[in-house]
């Protein structure tokens, strides 16, 4: 799948949105992509999962478990564990810090694959690799469907993604006045009263 097409249909889906967002990294952006319009749609949330699971096999060999943050990754990260024949686990947070919990493990042998939906600085998924580094030294890379810091994001382990978007994101104290103009919503899941991821 080229990034072309998958920026399509994140279109299609109108998860691909203009406005002024408070992104869940407090960042201010002109575009928010509204991922969850692509997960109520399971035909699209397959074939964006599968083409994701095809590059990783290609560029990590084979997974044994495939590990996501809480609540956004969990989705993405079971449909690709699904095509990559393996066991899908997610991190959420207990006391503001990832943590794997419900009883989930990761065998010492196990060659894990850290799945995201959307990373613009990463924050995230590094306190997710953070997490899983606790039970298992065997992480061979990360993925996400739409790396918004167009390869910028330093996540300490080999990351891929379907898409790469150079899309601008400013602190809220230094925004382009045709953004600042526009009233501010934060759509993402931090926003909802009592979310905790």
């Amino acid at each position: 799948m080229t990034q072309d097409e998958v920026v399509a249909e994140f279109r299609s889906a109108g998860a691909l949105m203009e406005g002024h967002f408070i992104l869940s990294s407090g960042l201010r952006s002109p575009v928010f992509l509204q991922k969850m319009f692509i997960f109520q749609d399971p035909v699209r949330t397959e074939r964006l999962c599968k083409a994701l699971a095809q590059k990783a096999e290609a560029a990590f060999g084979k997974i044994d478990v495939v590990v996501s943050p809480a609540i956004g990754g969990i989705v993405p990260g079971y449909e690709t564990a699904r095509h990559l024949g393996a066991k899908a686990i997610f991190v959420e947070r207990e006391d503001g810090k990832f943590q794997l919990r419900r009883g989930f493990t990761i065998a010492p042998d196990a060659r894990v694959l850290m799945v995201e939906d959307i990373v613009t600085t990463g924050l995230s998924s590094r306190e997710c690799l953070a997490a899983i580094a606790e039970h298992s030294s065997n992480v061979v890379g990360a993925a996400c469907l739409i790396d918004r810091s167009n390869g910028k994001a330093n996540l300490g382990v080999p990351f891929i993604s379907l898409a790469k978007l150079d899309i601008p994101a400013y602190p809220a104290d230094a925004l382009p006045p045709e953004l600042a103009a526009l009233p501010a919503i934060k759509p993402g899941s931090r926003g909802i009263q009592g979310a905790k991821g």
